[in-house]
């Protein structure tokens, strides 16, 4: 099956000419002082008019203070998803650039009483290009969970990077912080103590020297050590495995980045290759990335039969562009489920359109937790959108049914919701998430799907058949039914909620909430 040109997109940064469509509403005013010197503000030569807007490829890659500010108020307006929402401020009342981009979005509450838009951020492009094609990030080698966020907090290790500064220490999932550069993890309560966990826990350099007392939940055992941080390589494929007598087919699936394509096509192929019936797919922690690769790994699963001509995604942008994409300039086509190797990485491992290898399934067990978030909940949805029986084990997902391109603008890439989506049968409001059928939560208003509601089980290591979500998997595989209900579809751990006065340890770094997204590369 050919692939549309959306669908064969690979990664880049845009040097994107807006077309004329992208004009906005009624012009603006003269721009008197275009010279791009790298310099500082320049003053008040560009008029501005509220509600005017020039278009964004006036401003583009002009790399002066004012010049940047007018370019991210029109290019917000041209492709963000509630540009409606956005209060339209004069840019010279804001000094800084950074400062200006976090007020262009929405401001808007949901019922549950979160942000809208918790994943407004932006990064250094050389910084993004390094996270999204190569997988490194600045760190220690472990993932935290982030069971309570505020006190009484509690923050458990879920996972380590091999050969990482964590790994060489011997941590592993089930280490409970207790302590971080002698701040109370559990009771700290002010803002300065808070900051001092915030900051070790979540480096943004190379160096990094910080001291972590840690409680083994199995032992009781603590452990004082120290960690320097340095650039992590993730592995966001791991434990490729066979249980149930080699019937069923397990792996560890972490982020949707450009590196996880190879390591994606290589565990399919060991998965055909052993001939499984059944597969589970560990994505608790993987909080999004490449759209287009969600829907490689929905086609890996089904096979060609099961999702021939039938769309994957069917991307909405706002309500100014119903035909064109605002970004791309092409004519708005669907994602559909794509069978070849696209080539994501810088340099591909294998020659792009590569056939992808297929399970043929009609159905998939996905282990899943609040971090579950964005590309990962477009698998459960482009899925169901095909009648692929997604069976859910675990707690519900984040609720983000909307993407990004990253765009660079000055050296400075800005990641700003763009789109939502649909399936195959138009489905696509899950803003609260997914949640197996038996979830015990009214807070929110998640999709409930077939499944088991299992509380994370930080006692045993990922793939263990005795893991309590693992577990719950195989024995629904076996009988249909579920253990106890004991987990709840939450947002703890994921984003961002509203704690009022209360400090949080939260992980807030852009780099981490771009990741948490559907993203579509230029082209």
């Amino acid at each position: 099956m050919a692939i549309s040109s959306i669908q064969k997109l690979t990664i880049g940064f845009f040097n994107v000419s807006f077309l004329a469509f992208l004009s906005g509403c009624g012009g603006g005013s003269t721009m008197t002082d275009n010279n791009s010197n790298g310099g500082g503000d320049t003053g008040s030569s560009i008029n501005w008019t509220q509600g005017v807007f020039q278009p964004s490829s006036n401003f583009y890659q002009q790399c002066q203070v004012l010049n940047e500010k007018h370019w991210l108020r029109s290019w917000s307006n041209e492709t963000y998803l509630w540009y409606d929402e956005i209060i339209d401020r004069d840019p010279a009342l804001t000094p800084a650039v950074s400062e200006y981009f976090k007020l262009l979005k929405t401001e808007q509450i949901t019922e549950s009483g979160a942000n809208k838009d918790n994943f407004h951020s932006s990064l250094p492009t050389a910084q993004w290009r390094a996270q999204s094609q190569s997988g490194v990030t600045f760190g220690y080698g472990f993932n935290v969970k982030l069971i309570s966020p505020t006190a009484p907090r509690q923050g458990v290790i879920s996972y380590t990077e091999p050969n990482s500064p964590a790994s060489a220490q011997n941590l592993a999932r089930g280490f409970e912080i207790l302590e971080i550069d002698g701040v109370d993890f559990i009771n700290a309560n002010t803002q300065a103590e808070v900051d001092t966990l915030n900051a070790g826990l979540y480096p943004t350099k190379v160096g990094k020297s910080t001291s972590f007392v840690f409680k083994d939940i199995n032992t009781d055992e603590t452990r004082e050590v120290i960690l320097n941080s340095q650039t992590i390589t993730s592995r966001p494929v791991t434990n490729v495995k066979t249980l149930a007598d080699g019937t069923v087919g397990y792996f560890q699936f972490n982020s949707h980045n450009a590196i996880a394509e190879k390591p994606l096509y290589d565990a399919f192929n060991n998965l055909k290759a052993s001939n499984v019936t059944d597969l589970i797919i560990d994505i608790r922690y993987n909080g999004g990335g490449f759209l287009q690769m969600a829907s490689q790994v929905a086609y890996m699963i089904a096979g060609p039969a099961n999702t021939n001509g039938k769309i994957f995604e069917k991307t909405i942008f706002n309500d100014q562009h119903p035909t064109f994409n605002p970004v791309t300039g092409q004519r708005l086509k669907p994602v559909m489920f794509t069978n070849e190797f696209v080539g994501f990485a810088d340099n591909p491992a294998l020659v792009v359109g590569t056939p992808l290898p297929t399970l043929n399934l009609e159905r998939v067990y996905l282990l899943t937790t609040a971090s579950t978030c964005s590309a990962s909940e477009a698998i459960i949805n482009g899925l169901r959108g095909a009648d692929i029986e997604v069976i859910q084990i675990g707690s519900g997902t984040c609720g983000k049914p909307y993407g990004f391109y990253p765009t660079d603008n000055c050296d400075t890439t800005y990641f700003s919701i763009q789109f939502t989506g649909e399936n195959n049968k138009g489905f696509g409001e899950y803003s609260d998430g997914f949640a197996p059928q038996n979830t015990t939560d009214n807070a929110r208003l998640p999709v409930r799907i077939a499944g088991c509601a299992v509380a994370d089980d930080f006692s045993h290591q990922l793939g263990d058949p005795e893991e309590a979500v693992l577990k719950a998997a195989l024995g629904y595989r076996d009988n249909g039914s579920c253990p106890a209900a004991s987990s709840i579809a939450s947002k703890q751990g994921f984003a961002p909620a509203r704690f009022g006065d209360t400090p949080a340890v939260l992980d807030t770094r852009a780099g981490s909430l771009a990741e948490q997204n559907k993203i579509l590369p230029s082209h």
